[in-house]
């Protein structure tokens, strides 16, 4: 039913589009450039990552219209067929699935898709016509393991919890294995006492972490693909009434939640993934894909063409108010 339900919105709103007045040249009626971005699902992160394209696109006269694909892929592959049958110039897409790349470009046709926040593989980018923009996941996941061996550094064996996102998105399998790779390379043991999907939410994590408590194995620290895990990590741990302090809590995207934990004691770390960095890289690739233009002098952008990588940060208590 969702599902359903997901795919009439989507139709309804860009019926609603066409009687605005959409033509066959890929412009609106106003002469404004149309971009679609249809985003696999909201949440915090990728609210802020929408606000920031929608913001760079009022600023450049384009029109961006957004589409939740409420994790659907049915409902994806429909804002595709929707944006080609409407004329848009440009897709942005956060995709459900990496592994429905492959249908996505297929249905797009000429249309250049540039892919947000799961990063397809390699050879399925092409940097004439499809392109990903975000940041190196490896990198965020590295960072923790090293705040994690910074602070048990007089230790030869670590226990380590890891919370992770979906199973087929990109970030996920970046941050997991860049954070085992950095821990493991160290010469340290390294216990992975428990490691799980909690699918970056809040109360899966806690249940999640409250199950774990209960076997009473030891742990030392947490590492979790996202903010909004660990703070449901933050959550069981009070609950329980385990000391914050001595247990390591590390998260990623440096959410304003996130932030003020790090703030009020509870989370010890995240990672800033820009979201305002990556809507307005996203928009302005758009932009200069239905210009005929090249993307190589955007910051960030590789030499092939493929990437616009998004610099992560380290936050911790010591940095954290620039962040907020």
């Amino acid at each position: 039913m969702k599902k359903k339900l997901g795919i009439l919105l989507s139709i309804a709103i860009m019926i609603t589009y066409c009687f605005t007045g959409c033509g066959n040249t890929g412009t609106a009626s106003n002469g404004k450039m149309k971009v679609l971005l249809s985003i696999s699902s909201m949440d915090t992160f990728r609210q802020m990552l929408v606000d920031a394209a929608q913001e760079t696109a009022d600023k450049e006269g384009v029109q961006l219209d957004v589409l939740d694909a409420e994790d659907s892929i049915e409902n994806q592959v429909e804002h595709i067929k929707t944006a080609v049958k409407e004329n848009y110039d440009a897709i942005i897409c956060g995709p459900v699935s990496v592994d429905t790349v492959v249908e996505l470009k297929a249905n797009a046709g000429d249309i250049p898709i540039i892919f947000i926040n799961s990063c397809p593989e390699d050879d399925q980018l092409d940097a004439a016509e499809d392109i990903y923009v975000g940041s190196d996941e490896s990198v965020a996941g590295q960072y923790q393991a090293e705040y994690v061996l910074d602070q048990f550094a007089d230790k030869d064996e670590i226990n380590v919890v890891i919370l992770k996102g979906p199973k087929n998105h990109s970030a996920t399998n970046g941050r997991t294995k860049g954070a085992k790779k950095t821990l493991e390379e160290s010469g340290k043991t390294i216990n992975y006492v428990f490691e799980d999907y909690a699918n970056w939410e809040t109360e899966q994590a806690k249940q999640m972490f409250e199950v774990f408590l209960k076997t009473g194995s030891p742990v030392d620290c947490v590492i979790c693909n996202n903010d909004d895990m660990a703070l449901g990590v933050v959550e069981a741990c009070k609950e329980a009434k385990i000391d914050l302090n001595e247990l390591p809590i590390l998260g990623v995207d440096a959410t304003a939640d996130g932030c003020e934990a790090i703030e009020n004691g509870e989370m010890a770390f995240t990672v800033y993934q820009s979201a305002v960095g990556q809507g307005t890289a996203a928009l302005e690739a758009a932009i200069r894909f239905v210009k005929g233009e090249s993307i190589k002098d955007i910051e960030g952008a590789t030499e092939d063409g493929k990437y616009i990588w998004v610099p992560f940060e380290k936050v911790d208590s010591s940095n954290v108010s620039e962040y907020k």
